[in-house]
């Protein structure tokens, strides 16, 4: 486990892939608590999908947990990400905008066009960075925190994302091209503005782009 920074209000690490950032059993409290010595309570805030990895902030008091939550309500809790998609967009930056509809028994996410009970709006904006072969290396930033927003969004205009078992028919192999790669928040207890960001691994996808290197 990788730990970025650790203060008596916050821990912010890197969550692996495959590893669920909620409280359950091997879940991401529980292996902080594990390797931290004081034993102190962990509590999650926002989520990244179990299948992706990168940048997370947990709160160790209940007074900071209520406080990022309240950033992440107000949408002053920045988080952005890069991913690697098929093809490339058809600009080189902008906003997709949905409808986005979630079938829980499906656990899937589809983009619809139709308002409805259970449907949520969605917004996030994008920047094209780099194109390696048929694969294109964007930057993404969530202005929504929908269930498996990019993942959909991006699907829905035929961009789905590397090894994305879920939303993508490519039989590409390895983790999915997401990566949570920084968080911008006012730090709960002192109110300053703080940045947190973490690279990629060296692996696939991520090796193929130049500016990763």
């Amino acid at each position: 486990m990788t730990i970025l920074y650790q203060d008596a209000a916050i821990v912010v690490c890197i969550k692996p892939w495959g590893v669920n950032s909620t409280d359950v059993p091997g879940g991401l409290p529980e292996l902080l608590r594990a390797e931290l010595e004081d034993g102190a309570r962990i509590r999650t805030v926002h989520r990244l999908d179990q299948v992706v990895g990168g940048v997370m902030v947990l709160a160790r008091t209940a007074e900071a947990a209520s406080e990022l939550s309240r950033q992440i309500r107000e949408n002053r809790f920045e988080k952005e990400y890069l991913a690697v998609c098929h093809f490339r967009p058809a600009d080189p930056e902008g906003v997709f905008r949905d409808l986005l509809l979630r079938d829980p028994k499906e656990r899937k996410t589809y983009v619809t066009h139709t308002p409805g009970k259970d449907v949520q709006e969605a917004s996030l904006s994008y920047r094209f960075l780099e194109q390696q072969g048929g694969l294109s290396l964007v930057q993404v930033r969530l202005h929504t925190g929908r269930t498996h927003q990019i993942r959909a969004q991006f699907s829905s205009r035929g961009l789905p994302l590397f090894a994305d078992k879920k939303y993508s028919r490519w039989p590409d192999a390895g983790n999915i091209g997401l990566w949570s790669h920084r968080l911008r928040f006012c730090h709960p207890m002192t109110g300053e503005a703080v940045e947190f960001s973490a690279a990629p691994p060296k692996e696939e996808p991520w090796i193929r782009f130049d500016c990763l290197k």
